[in-house]
Formats: structure tokens, sequence, C-alpha cells
């Protein structure tokens, strides 16, 4: 099985959108939006006018879910809430099929994101996510990726749900 990651494109919007429908992704995404509101998220990334980086996760190049980073210091309320320095990037990501979940693909897919795409931009020197703290499949999955736990923090713009802040050093 190889991974790999193609940079999300507009025709990718009807896709994402029926992927964030999914009972599995909703349960931690919390994206209840029409295809229109998904386009008006995500568009002004892809056209390259917000700062985020958005991917397609490939799984013997075909499309297994979604993948995004970002420099957190381009989201300064976010970097407030997580407290941490320049220099460092967020990811966030999703799989697509329920079936793959649980069997190694996601630490896969973070690890090598992480190298491959994170850590070749030269001013990047760490990297966090912050998953609910609840998820502990997500959470299994960075870690052995090679994150580690930081801290938790409660998430005002997510229902005020407590998060982990978890995190990997170049």
């Amino acid at each position: 099985m190889t991974v790999g990651f193609r940079r999300l494109t507009e025709t990718d919007l009807p896709l994402l959108y029926e992927w964030l429908q999914r009972e599995h992704v909703q349960f931690w995404w919390r994206e209840q939006e029409s295809y229109d509101a998904v386009v008006r998220r995500y568009l002004p990334a892809i056209e390259g006018d917000e700062p985020t980086d958005l991917y397609l996760i490939l799984v013997d190049d075909r499309p297994a879910g979604f993948i995004q980073t970002y420099l957190v210091s381009d989201h300064p309320d976010y970097q407030a809430l997580v407290d941490v320095e320049e220099g460092v990037a967020g990811v966030d990501l999703f799989l697509a099929d329920p079936e793959q979940t649980g069997k190694g693909l996601g630490s896969k897919v973070i690890a090598q994101f992480v190298r491959d795409v994170v850590f070749v931009a030269p001013q990047t020197h760490a990297c966090v996510a912050d998953p609910d703290a609840e998820n502990h499949a997500s959470l299994r999955a960075f870690e052995k990726a090679g994150f580690t736990r930081f801290r938790d923090f409660v998430d005002p713009s997510d229902d005020n749900r407590l998060h982990t802040l978890i995190r990997i050093e170049r």
C-alpha cells in the first residue's frame, strides 16, 4: 500500500462535501454544512486567499481522506488559544472510509505528511494537532506517528469541548 498526497482542487469539493456527511467524520469533525457552505469554507484556501494548504490523502493513488496544514501564527486567535511560538504548523485530517480506520493507516499518513509536506518548510520546527480529548483513536494514531501529548485545553469555538494538544519537533 502506498500513501501520497495531492493538493485539493475545486473539482474535489463535491467529494469533500460527501465525506463530510459521513457519520464517522461528523462525529469528530462536526461540520454539518450545505455544499455551498463547504465551498465558501474551502475554496479561498484552494485559490490561495487563505493561508491553509489542503490535500487529499491518496492510498494506492485513490482518494482516501483529507488533510490540511497551516502555520499556527497565521491564525492569531488559535495561536493564543494553544499558546505556541512562531514556526509551529498545525495539521488536521480524517480518513473517508470507516473501514480504513483502526488499522494503522492514520499513523502512517500522519508520519509521512509531517515528513514530506509540513517539515519541508524551513521555518517550521514543530507541528501540533488538537484532537478532541475523547478521540482516543486519533490520539493513538498521532502518538504512533511520533507526537507527544503536550496539554489539554478547552476550545470555545468547539462548544467548550476538551482537546488535547499534541506536538512533534522537527
